[in-house]
């Protein structure tokens, strides 16, 4: 009877000791191995850095959503807007709440993400704080509207172009440049262009006896100087000429490209630089331009032609 005891007694104690083990197993930290074809994430595993992380410091580890932070003015019609919804596809602008952002710059920077696998923020930013929001990490990229200038090169990389533009005036159908075949017809005109554009800074001078105004501080201060005849005509790119046409039928657009008559530049390659459309990134953050290449890359002038297309289509009319 004893020995029947005894031998119960250590079955007892045995079984206890296999209980003490396992639960010292579910305590340890310790991971089941993962199954063939699955990864094990590494809860301790530190935050990616910028390099790892091509869309910046809100790149995050572990397998979650890289987050791509990306500047626009949210007021350059048809590149960029601000509207009250999320209608046509519009994302919320982060650091205005309530609000969203669409049109062009939006459409691409959503096709960069998608392709990348990033999760899109836009922070809406004035014209002349873009460019140093970039150089000090505040975003990422900046997506609107922006000339491939050399002098702007020198501040920061630039990928795409994602936009090949022509440079023209626009005018009031009743102006009495409303006929001019040249910028030699506009010749002493008053007009302006948007601050820190090759618009004001190199074409408008090249106009004869022009009356150059101060410059407006934004796309639509520019065309408001036109529509309340504060000035004769502008100078803008195609697609914000085309924006404001199909909101004020009394606007006309003057285009003088390909022909003698048209803006100058030294060479080709320098009208080029002036016209196409990049997008800004920190300089040296190659893995970031890269990324966003082997998008633009993919894409066709008709690609981008339908998408421009498709942003002045849905504009809001104000």
């Amino acid at each position: 009877m004893k020995s029947i005891r005894k031998f119960l007694a250590l079955m007892l104690c045995a079984a206890m000791m296999s209980g003490l083990a396992l639960a010292a197993a579910g305590c340890s930290g310790q991971e089941a191995p993962a199954q063939e074809g699955t990864e094990t994430p590494n809860a301790e595993s530190p935050e990616q850095t910028p390099e790892e992380a091509p869309a910046g410091e809100s790149g995050t580890a572990g397998g979650e959503t890289k987050v791509l932070r990306v500047g626009m003015e949210c007021a350059y019609a048809p590149y960029n807007w601000t509207q009250m919804d999320d209608a046509n596809g519009a994302v919320p602008i982060s650091n205005v709440p309530g609000t969203y952002a669409n049109g062009y710059d939006v459409m691409i920077a959503k096709r960069i993400c998608e392709a990348n696998g990033w999760e899109l923020e836009v922070i809406s930013s004035a014209w002349d704080s873009l460019v140093p929001s970039v150089q000090s990490g505040t975003i990422d990229a900046c997506i609107a509207g922006q000339s491939m200038t050399a002098d702007r090169m020198e501040q920061v990389d630039m990928a795409g172009p994602y936009y090949y533009a022509t440079i023209v005036c626009v005018t009031t159908k009743d102006s009495p440049y409303a006929s001019a075949q040249s910028i030699a017809d506009l010749a002493g005109g008053k007009c302006t262009a948007q601050s820190g554009t090759i618009w004001y800074d190199t074409c408008l001078p090249q106009i004869p006896d022009a009356q150059i105004q101060s410059p407006a501080e934004t796309a639509p201060a520019m065309l408001m100087a036109l529509e309340t005849a504060t000035v004769d005509f502008i100078c803008t790119d195609m697609p914000t000429a085309r924006a404001a046409v199909a909101r004020n039928d009394n606007l006309m657009i003057l285009d003088f490209s390909g022909t003698d008559g048209d803006f100058q530049f030294a060479t080709e390659e320098e009208r080029a630089e002036n016209v196409n459309i990049g997008i800004s990134v920190a300089k040296g953050n190659t893995e970031l331009l890269d990324a966003m290449n082997s998008v633009l890359s993919q894409m066709t002038e008709d690609d981008f032609n339908a998408i421009m297309d498709e942003a002045i289509a849905i504009q809001p009319e104000i």
